[in-house]
């Protein structure tokens, strides 16, 4: 059985290499170059890093160790590349798959965006398949996610991965939910985070189009 139990900064390039293959497999297998920019960019990424070619060459050998990368070398090019086997180290269906790899670049999640980012992977799923194949992932015998306490204000509720041990959840965020007759002030702050999250929301949307339509060019 694989050990589940990775670092973030494992967590980053094993993601990123599941990303690729589904998003961009004529650019796949990836290069060491190739997959630094990947962990590095700028979209579909929370949090940003800047990891370097040592840090991430520490990541990928522990990840072949442990039989979820592999070397491929040969073809057109004497630049070793990488290849993920992700799926087949978990026995993960290709929507399980997709939605662990949304959460493994952006963190925690709703049923709800996980629908929407799921998209560019090829998985077409309501809410309530996200929901069915998140119940699934958190009821196997070793579990690869988690539902986290609702957030104040909030009605959806998000879910992380396991992958790197138990996400560390803050008071506030742990807080029960404000009431409905609360003061103005406390409203107006609710409304003022549900806007940024709208915000947030069509940003990334945005982001999508572009990287879709970037496809074309």
């Amino acid at each position: 059985m694989v050990d589940i139990l990775f670092n973030e900064t494992e967590i980053r390039v094993l993601g990123s290499l599941v990303e690729k293959a589904i998003t961009t497999p004529e650019n796949y297998p990836l290069s060491l170059n190739a997959l630094i920019n990947a962990c590095n960019q700028k979209s579909n990424r929370d949090p940003m890093v800047n990891y370097t070619g040592q840090e991430v060459n520490a990541a990928l050998q522990s990840l072949r160790e442990r039989g979820l990368i592999r070397v491929i070398m040969g073809g057109d090019s004497r630049v070793p590349k990488y290849r993920e086997y992700f799926a087949e180290a978990f026995s993960l269906s290709a929507p399980e798959v997709a939605i662990l790899c949304e959460l493994m670049l952006r963190g925690a999640q709703t049923p709800g965006e996980l629908r929407g980012r799921g998209e560019r992977f090829g998985v077409n799923l309501s809410v309530q398949e996200v929901e069915t194949a998140l119940d699934t992932l958190a009821a196997r015998t070793e579990p690869l996610v988690v539902k986290l306490p609702l957030r104040p204000g909030r009605k959806e509720a998000r879910y992380a991965q396991l992958l790197a041990g138990q996400p560390v959840i803050n008071e506030e965020e742990a807080a029960p939910p404000t009431p409905s007759f609360g003061t103005a002030s406390d409203r107006l702050a609710q409304l003022e985070a549900e806007t940024r999250d709208l915000r947030q929301e069509l940003a990334d949307l945005r982001q999508q189009f572009n990287d879709l339509k970037a496809q074309f060019e």
